[in-house]
Formats: C-alpha cells, sequence, structure tokens
C-alpha cells in the first residue's frame, strides 16, 4: 500500500517540488551543448596554425559570436545544475550545503559571464 496520494501523482511533485524541471533543464542544455561544441571544435580545428588577425576576425563575426555565447551560457548553466546535484547528495550539513551552494551558483555566474564580456569585447573590437 503506497503512502502518496493521488493529487500528488497526478501533479507529479517530488519531494522539493522541482526534481522534474530540474532534470530536463539538465538534459535539454546537454542536448544543446553537443552541436555547438561541434561547431566550436569545427572552428577551432579551422583556425589550426592561422595567425592572430586571422583568428581574431573569425571569432568576432557575428554568427561565431552567437555560437560562442549560446555554448557559454549553455556550458555554465548546465554546470551550475551538475554541481548542484553533486552538493545536494553529497553534503549533509545544512549550513556547509548552503554555503556551497551559493558559492556554485556565484563562480558559474561570474565566470560566464566574464566568458561571455570577453566574446563580446572580440565580436565589437574593444
Amino acid at each position: 500500500m503506497s503512502m502518496r496520494t493521488p493529487l500528488k501523482n497526478v501533479r507529479s511533485l517530488g519531494s522539493a517540488k522541482n526534481g522534474t524541471s530540474h532534470y530536463w533543464h539538465q538534459r535539454v542544455t546537454a542536448i544543446a551543448m553537443i552541436p555547438l561544441f561541434v561547431i566550436a571544435i569545427a572552428y577551432v580545428v579551422s583556425l589550426v596554425g592561422a595567425d592572430y588577425d586571422r583568428v581574431r576576425y573569425v571569432l568576432s563575426l557575428p554568427f561565431t559570436s552567437l555560437v560562442l555565447l549560446l555554448l557559454i551560457g549553455a556550458v555554465f548553466y548546465h554546470m551550475k545544475l551538475g554541481l548542484q546535484v553533486v552538493i545536494e547528495d553529497y553534503i549533509h550539513t545544512e549550513g556547509t550545503k548552503m554555503v556551497l551552494l551559493l558559492l556554485n551558483t556565484f563562480f558559474c555566474t561570474i565566470v560566464g559571464l566574464a566568458s561571455a564580456l570577453a566574446v563580446l569585447k572580440l565580436a565589437f573590437g574593444g
């Protein structure tokens, strides 16, 4: 005999009420990263041996900048979600868990924004 109410089963709510959403966000970002990484690796391979001006020109093209920005967003959001799961699963002290979750969010946000800033600076010739 199950202790779950029929209403809970209908709503598909887990204990934290957002597990399904978290799961799907992680899967969608993983799938989105596949073509973005393929395109980014193709650019890197095509630029092997190129001089600085050529690399700077190719990386400043609108399509290239868009791909890099999308890749940065997907990678750092995916990383934040993945680290969040690890922290929630393996850290059992509530105070430590909260501090690490905050640090995870700050780290992923700051490094992601710094990466995006570098791409935008390159794209706009700064």
